[in-house]
């Protein structure tokens, strides 16, 4: 186990410990001054005290000095060679709140043997109450201001001294270290960077929405398990297993679950953990990991991101990368080179299978390639299951519903939609996770959340209600729309509302049928503005955007228009990932562009009159789902399904009935029954 380094702190505190000791000590030895807080200077004249007697003869009187009555703690008596004697130390009296004090007091005069004498005799004669002399050794000493002390004469150099040497020894184990770290660091530049993980907690169970793929991965653990069992029909260990697909559907997951069940050694690395600055280090690294694998086979290499390292070579601005390119290189000939890597698998994931070189892509190398896909209603349904596993939800939510909403959603939506209606519940102080919870985290991840302190004038709100309508009404009326789940004119991120909307049951293939219904609910809201406000807005330009990328795609890739079943695009990738200048790959004449730009426009057009005339003949329904949004700005496909057959929204338990009374309008005749119906989308 790597130790952590220090900081800084750990390193210096045991020499400032020591500074700070022989600092105290200086100051004990050296502590002359008696300072305190409460000072006095006492005269001479109260030190020593004298009268005459009747004779006029001097006579001391000792009972009445200052060293006589004062509860002396501690006395000094020093000599100087100038004929000066300074008396000092320290006594206890009592301030004008009757409390003790400790005082401080020095006083001098002149040296001479009266006054040694008279001190002396108050020293040898003051007894305590016990009868013991009151200055002893311990709280009396007498000195001479010139002496030589030899320890506090040295003293000074001594410390300097000391200090001077541990600051070399400090200085040089620093560089020492700096120096080995260096070296270390130099030694272990080329090391392998993968990591080893002995045992990891996830398995097979905590995987969900990909059975398929699952089984493609348990036969390789039933090999490393039982290499027996194939052995006998000649099977090999398959060198490597590729795992494609979009981001969040759970490749790294899988992997894991494979080390996790395996019980082998496994190793973990990122493609870009290989790529340096400095050519050939990726490759020592490559030429580490492998040699770390061979003797502890059977093991599990696992590559995330394999893409960054195994990009197409001599593709790109520039022809390349030489020291990815040498990686890549070296990884070739580490899978499938001159040397068997017996026992060792590869499992390597992307979501950019097209910019791989096509020699790390052919069999001996990764032998197998896994698509992960996006998880179907069940493969959802079963996801939400596995992570609602430690929250503690509610027993009226109903997985099957909210997996019906989600679709397109991968297995880290769904793992964050469930954590966002966690925090949610936490937010609100409740002590389950609630089907509102999680339809609010949908609606988050959706959308962004509710921007509730937006204020909107009224007839903005009118605007937003009506163009979410007609958003709506295409969905209910067009044969081929997908189901309406949810409409609201709450304000989240970049747009005024949304219609949620989402297919009765997965599909694979869309028809041309679906594609111009979706275009019509795409230009529903647009319409609807034109019929009840004989006005546009801004709202629609997403849409619009999203309603001619469609139409563009099926004239340029799908072949659905008059002008054939012909690619006239396809799409590039970036430079960048190896591929070319272009995102776009144009194989037609100017001409042909010009009749493609007619096919798009056609489609364009032809669809907004099917939403024209769609809104025009269900005006009414338009206008109650309209106005309900206003009322309660939220409904969902129930409150919808109630609201178009009885004419008003369910009434609540502390709501009186109330209908909505449609608005009268003229009526336009519909000459023919609408065949095709679109979807709602997101309106900005």
């Amino acid at each position: 186990m790597k130790k952590k380094k220090g900081s800084w702190i750990g390193y210096v505190a045991p020499y400032l410990l020591i500074l700070v000791i022989v600092v105290a000590i200086t100051l004990l030895f050296n502590n002359n001054s008696y300072g305190s807080s409460q000072h006095s200077d006492v005269a001479w004249g109260e030190i020593i005290v004298t009268h005459r007697d009747a004779d006029g003869n001097e006579v001391n009187d000792y009972e009445k000095s200052f060293l006589w009555n004062q509860k002396i703690e501690s006395l000094q008596v020093t000599r100087y060679n100038e004929g000066k004697l300074t008396i000092a130390g320290y006594y206890l009296a009592n301030d004008a709140q009757n409390r003790e004090i400790r005082y401080s007091f020095t006083s001098s005069g002149l040296l001479t043997e009266a006054n040694l004498s008279y001190i002396d005799t108050i020293v040898k004669t003051r007894t305590t109450d016990n009868g013991t002399l009151y200055y002893t050794n311990q709280n009396y000493a007498i000195i001479n201001a010139y002496e030589s002390n030899g320890f506090m004469d040295w003293l000074p150099t001594i410390i300097f001294f000391v200090l001077g040497i541990g600051a070399i020894i400090f200085i040089f184990s620093r560089l020492n270290a700096s120096v080995n770290r260096s070296n270390n660091t130099a030694l272990d530049f080329n090391k392998s960077r993968a990591r080893r993980e002995e045992v990891t907690n996830v398995h097979f169970d905590d995987v969900a929405g990909c059975d398929e793929e699952k089984a493609e991965m348990i036969e390789l653990v039933d090999y490393l398990r039982n290499p027996g069992k194939y052995s006998k029909f000649g099977a090999k260990l398959p060198k490597g297993v590729l795992l494609v697909g979009p981001p969040g559907t759970g490749k790294t997951l899988l992997a894991k679950a494979v080390a996790g069940e395996a019980r082998v050694p496994f190793y973990s690395i990122s493609g870009s953990d290989f790529v340096e600055m400095f050519v050939g280090v990726g490759a020592g690294r490559v030429r580490d990991m492998f040699k770390k694998a061979k003797q502890n086979t059977p093991c599990l290499i696992f590559i995330d991101e394999i893409d960054a390292v195994g990009r197409q070579r001599g593709a790109g601005m520039g022809g390349g990368n030489d020291e990815r390119e040498q990686t890549l290189n070296q990884l070739l000939v580490e899978m499938d080179g001159f040397s068997d890597n017996l026992g060792i698998i590869v499992i390597a994931a992307t979501n950019r299978e097209d910019v791989l070189d096509p020699a790390l892509l052919r069999a001996g190398r990764f032998d197998r390639q896994i698509t992960v896909n996006l998880p179907d209603k069940q493969g959802r349904e079963e996801i939400l299951k596995v992570h609602a596993r430690n929250k503690t939800i509610s027993p009226t939510v109903n997985f099957k519903a909210i997996a019906e909403r989600t679709v397109g959603y991968s297995g880290a939506d769904l793992a964050n939609v469930l954590n966002e209606a966690a925090i949610l519940a936490v937010r609100e102080n409740k002590k389950e996770i609630s089907t509102k919870e999680i339809d609010e985290a949908i609606d988050r991840q959706f959308a962004g959340p509710a921007k509730k302190s937006k204020k909107m004038s009224e007839r903005e709100r009118q605007i937003d209600a009506y163009h979410e309508a007609g958003h709506a009404i295409i969905g209910l009326k067009l044969d081929g729309s997908d189901v309406v789940r949810k409409v609201t004119i709450i304000p989240r991120g970049n747009t005024g509302g949304h219609v949620l909307m989402t297919p009765q049951d997965d599909y694979f293939l869309m028809t041309k049928t679906q594609l111009l219904a979706k275009i019509a609910g795409l230009l529903g809201g647009r319409s609807s503005e034109e019929i009840f406000f004989s006005d546009i807005t801004t709202g629609a330009h997403q849409d619009i955007e999203s309603a001619t990328r469609i139409a563009r795609l099926m004239v340029t890739q799908y072949g659905m228009s008059s002008l054939g079943p012909i690619q006239y695009e396809r799409d590039q990738g970036s430079v960048f990932l190896g591929r070319d200048y272009n995102n776009t790959q144009k194989n037609f004449s100017n001409q042909v562009a010009f009749e493609v730009d007619q096919e798009v426009r056609k489609i364009i057009d032809e669809a907004h009159e099917k939403a024209l005339e769609i809104i025009r003949k269900y005006k009414e329904d338009v206008e109650l789902i309209a106005k309900a949004l206003l009322e309660k700005e939220t409904l969902n496909a129930e409150d919808i399904s109630y609201l178009i057959e009885n004419r008003h929204l369910p009434l609540d338990e502390t709501e009186q009935e109330t209908k909505v009374e449609p608005i009268e309008t003229s009526k336009e005749p519909v000459q023919e029954e609408p065949k095709e119906e679109s979807s709602g989308e997101n309106k900005n």
